[in-house]
């Protein structure tokens, strides 16, 4: 293998970012449109970005992949959607992002972000589900709990009742 080609955090002893921007979504609300559009504005901005569909290597492990995307970026943009609560995956991504230390920009988009810090709505019915299936005091359930609550006491974007999801300078919450 060609020594050029290998990722930097394995060639150095210092963590170089591989991504300028990692995207964290809940895929089959915002992949083909919202975050789609996202995506493709920030590569067309020339920021190296990691989407799930197009970076994860076939046949690799998917949460390592995933966890050293984000451990490999500068920063998380977190799509909050109505759905987000209730995938797993999108629970334990936004665990590691909000432990890494990096800059964190939620998102909400068709979801009022009192409600994804109290889990109430659609988060509180997903947190019903997880709590059913793995009790109430899992230490994951708590984890995802907590990470919600850090996300969503960050200043983002209330993308809510807007048109499409355009965003405007003064929709910044």
């Amino acid at each position: 293998m060609n020594s050029s080609l290998s990722s930097p955090a394995s060639s150095s002893s210092v963590n170089v970012p591989t991504y300028d921007v990692f995207l964290s979504f809940r895929g089959e609300d915002t992949r083909k449109t919202f975050t789609g559009h996202l995506y493709a504005a920030l590569t067309a901005a020339g920021i190296n970005t990691f989407i799930d569909g197009n970076e994860l290597q076939k046949g690799g492990n998917i949460s390592a992949e995933l966890f050293g995307a984000i451990q490999g970026s500068k920063m998380s943009i977190v799509v909050l959607s109505r759905n987000y609560g209730g995938s797993t995956w999108c629970l334990e991504e936004l665990v590691k992002i909000t432990n890494v230390g990096q800059i964190v920009l939620p998102i909400f988009y068709d979801v009022d972000p009192s409600d994804v810090r109290r889990q109430k709505g659609t988060f509180g019915e997903a947190f019903r589900k997880h709590e059913e299936r793995m009790g109430s005091d899992s230490d994951k359930v708590v984890l995802w709990r907590k990470a919600l609550e850090q996300a969503s006491d960050l200043s983002g974007w209330n993308l809510r009742n807007t048109l499409d999801g355009y965003v405007r300078y003064d929709s910044c919450i």
